[in-house]
């Protein structure tokens, strides 16, 4: 990551539209030094096609803002989709200026998918990301020549330890990391209700007058609901079984769910990174457990 900052270079910013703050680069405006950054939101398949890309490219500069990055703009793609590659090559063209470009992004965020798509536009091949097939090539850092002599750098994903992915057997992946849309559910929750996501998570409702919550995640993923009163005994009972995953095998090394509450003063997502969110409409207190060292966060709502 430091020679980004070393080179006059434009920064390709991949990150997750799912897993928005999942898949933020700690301190990334101080790596890049005063390179531009050009944001690519990934994923945009995995959203409701309700949802207009107007408003998800609003909604991204504005966290990008709050993360302390000015993108010089903002493209949305799904790595799947020939016609959202070829409106990012123009994206980098127009922007480069004749530079090198470096893409950069955290792990799980579709950017090694996004370059095999980017490598087939340039050459017509595909899958070839892991072959090496250019010349000065290592397994950790691809190099795709472009027309005047310069490179598109793929540098390796960085880890980021909140995701849930970390947590989660490698047969549960999917069920945080959606493939297809997601198809939003709709709980009308009195106080005093909670809602588990599986055993990987679990949404109170501790205050407030009776209101829709809307879950996104994938479409998958079990989603009980139950009484406040005696969820913590339910979760004991259930975890591993009722409540899955994680399973069974799992939960020797599965962390205790840790709680933080929160505050609704208008329209919010409260964020399980890596796993969907929960949309709040009304003024209300809820609470949010996840398993330790993932994080848990309130936003302005997406939808």
């Amino acid at each position: 990551m430091s020679e980004v900052g070393e080179t006059d270079a434009l920064v390709v910013n991949v990150i997750d539209i799912f897993d928005f703050n999942g898949s933020v680069i700690p301190g990334l405006s101080r790596f890049v030094s005063d390179n531009d950054i050009l944001l690519v939101g990934n994923k945009r398949d995995i959203l409701p096609k309700a949802v207009k890309s107007s408003k998800v490219k609003n909604w991204l500069r504005e966290r990008a803002h709050e993360a302390g990055l000015r993108p010089v703009d903002i493209v949305l793609t799904s790595a799947h989709h020939k016609d959202d590659v070829s409106e990012l090559m123009l994206e980098i063209e127009k922007y480069r200026h004749g530079r090198d470009v470096y893409v950069v992004g955290v792990t799980n965020v579709g950017k090694s998918t996004l370059i095999n798509a980017i490598i087939k536009h340039a050459t017509g091949d595909s899958d070839v990301i892991t072959t090496s097939r250019f010349p000065g090539t290592t397994l950790d850092k691809i190099e795709i020549p472009l027309d005047d002599g310069s490179y598109i750098v793929d540098t390796p994903g960085i880890i980021h330890r909140h995701q849930m992915a970390h947590f989660v057997g490698p047969d549960d992946l999917k069920l945080v990391s959606p493939k297809k849309e997601i198809k939003p559910k709709t709980y009308q929750l009195n106080a005093g209700q909670t809602l588990f996501m599986g055993g990987l998570a679990r949404f109170d409702y501790l205050q407030g007058d009776k209101q829709g919550m809307t879950g996104f995640f994938d479409n998958h993923l079990n989603i009980h609901r139950t009484k406040l009163d005696g969820a913590d005994a339910f979760y004991d009972k259930h975890k591993g079984g009722l409540l899955a995953p994680p399973h069974a095998d799992d939960l020797a090394t599965f962390p205790k769910l840790v709680r933080k509450e929160f505050s609704i003063k208008e329209k919010s997502d409260i964020v399980f990174s890596g796993l969907g969110w929960i949309r709040v409409m009304n003024h209300g207190v809820v609470a949010a457990w996840v398993p330790e060292g993932v994080d848990v966060l309130i936003r302005k709502a997406l939808v």
